[in-house]
């Protein structure tokens, strides 16, 4: 199975959140550490209220052990709603040094029938070069 067909998955409070991710080869250069990951992301709302993606906090860790911290407002520029039932969906990458390595962290969203802002879990995910799955 390459990781092009891994599917990482995780519900909290009512929301679910899927990851694929896949190696870029064509983008990427291992020999000066230069690897490219690009991932699909799919929030869906479970739940019966209204909420408003607010912001992201992610983990990124090289499998040289390079820990680095990406946080900002949204995802690709954007601060979805959901209504009960709906699913937003998105593109995004990262830049490793190294061939293997992973992503987690988490998204804050606010309940905008009852304005309370809650956490929801991004599954870790592994990020493998094609090369280095045999």
């Amino acid at each position: 199975m390459t990781d092009k067909s891994k599917i990482y998955k995780e519900i909290t409070n009512d929301i679910s959140i899927s990851v694929s991710p896949h190696y870029e080869r064509v983008e990427s250069n291992p020999a000066i550490g230069k690897n490219i990951f690009s991932y699909h992301v799919t929030i869906t709302n479970l739940g019966s209220s209204n909420v408003k993606l607010l912001s992201r906090h992610w983990h990124i860790i090289d499998s040289n052990t390079l820990k680095r911290q990406v946080e900002g407002d949204g995802v690709v520029g954007q601060q979805p709603e959901l209504g009960p039932g709906q699913t937003f969906e998105y593109n995004s990458w990262c830049l490793l040094q190294t061939p293997v390595g992973k992503m987690y962290g988490t998204y804050t969203f606010v309940n905008l029938d009852t304005q309370e802002q809650f956490e929801v879990v991004i599954p870790e995910f592994k990020l493998h070069a094609d090369f280095k799955l045999n």
